[in-house]
Parts: C-alpha cells; sequence; structure tokens
C-alpha cells in the first residue's frame, strides 16, 4: 500500500475522499453551476503518491488542495495536496452523464506533502502554488462553499473515516496543465504563518 508521512511515520490511507466544486471561482474558469448539494468522489490507496508526473499522451491538469489527515473521524494533521485530473477524459465523461473516476481516481493521481499536526480552528488556513516561480493558485477555507466541519459530517453521515484516510476540500480557480520539468512549489498557511512548503519536480511517466 501507498503511505503519506506524518510525523516521521508513514501512514496508509485506505481512501482519499475528495470534495469537488468547493470554490466559486474554480467553477467559473470549468463553465460549470453552483452544486445544491456537495460534491464528493474518492481516490484508492494505490492514487497515492509524492510525486508528480505528467503525461506526453493525455491532458492532465493540476488542482491544488488544502487535504486533512483524519483520525478517529476528526482532522489531525493538515497537508498540502495535488488532485491531479484527466481532463479532456473528465469532460468526455461527463458530456456522457457517466462518472469521473476514470478521470480522477488513476494511479498517482493524489500527490501530497508530508502533513503536520492541526488540531486547531482551521477556518485561516490557506494555500499557494507557484509553477516556475508564479503564483497560479490561492485560496483557502474562507471561500470555500462547504467547509471542512460540513464536509466532514456529511461524509460520515453515510461512509466511515478509517483512521489515516485523508480528506481533500477542493481546488480554487487557476488550474492548468501539468507540464513535464516544470517546478512546483506548494505552501499551507495558518493566517501568515507558513506551515508547510513542498517542492516537486515534475516527472514524466
Amino acid at each position: 500500500m501507498n503511505a503519506i508521512q506524518y510525523q516521521n511515520k508513514a501512514i496508509y490511507p485506505s481512501k482519499v475522499v475528495c470534495i469537488g466544486k468547493n470554490y466559486v471561482g474554480h467553477i467559473k474558469e470549468m463553465d460549470g453551476v453552483v452544486p445544491d448539494e456537495m460534491v464528493m468522489f474518492f481516490k484508492p490507496n494505490s492514487s497515492v503518491t509524492d510525486q508528480v508526473y505528467a503525461s506526453s499522451t493525455e491532458l492532465i491538469h493540476y488542482e491544488a488542495e488544502i487535504s486533512f489527515l483524519i483520525s478517529a473521524g476528526d482532522i489531525i494533521a493538515v497537508g498540502f495536496g495535488l488532485d491531479l485530473t484527466k481532463r479532456t477524459l473528465q469532460r468526455q465523461l461527463k458530456d456522457k452523464g457517466l462518472p469521473w473516476e476514470r478521470a480522477k481516481a488513476f494511479s498517482g493521481s493524489a500527490v501530497f506533502s508530508e502533513f503536520i499536526p492541526f488540531d486547531g480552528d482551521v477556518s485561516d488556513l490557506r494555500l499557494q502554488l507557484f509553477i516556475n516561480e508564479k503564483l497560479v493558485q490561492q485560496g483557502g477555507v474562507a471561500l470555500m462553499l462547504n467547509k471542512p466541519d460540513a464536509v466532514l459530517a456529511e461524509v460520515k453521515s453515510f461512509v466511515s473515516f478509517e483512521d489515516g484516510d485523508i480528506l481533500m476540500t477542493g481546488t480554487p480557480k487557476g488550474v492548468g496543465e501539468v507540464k513535464t520539468g516544470d517546478s512546483y512549489v506548494g505552501r499551507i498557511f495558518n493566517k501568515e504563518i507558513l506551515l508547510i512548503e513542498q517542492q516537486w519536480q515534475v516527472k514524466a511517466f
């Protein structure tokens, strides 16, 4: 099984619970409609990785997300996540009214930094993503349509979190193509305090 890092230990998530369409800016850039209910999908353990890969045959988009490690049904840690999406395939599936899993749950599609302990108020958490030193995404809990506590409650109403599972909370506007050789820097802040900074160099499949 694939692992994430938490306090210098390997943690093996059974699943990654993802919230889609959680920022108005991203919904607009995708020409979407604000949903009446939370949009959820799942990624399996095989999607979890600490590397970013590009594809020479398919259009893959990055989506930066504030991510949480769950234990005993509650948030215990925060990390920076990238929800990688096969965008052309996703659009084809949507047009046919089919599920998104083929575009969202593929191996290596859930990229994570290390996770650090966090049990305080999540309302001031925010992220930044730089690509080749250019700021391409920024956002945070204040801009989310569905806040983390509400998401946890909704998910737990129909599925159980196993200890070590991960919650990804959606992406702000600014998504784009993953390109081989690009340099990524992801940051998580609590107010003005930098909690996490993670660097990646995009590799080819």
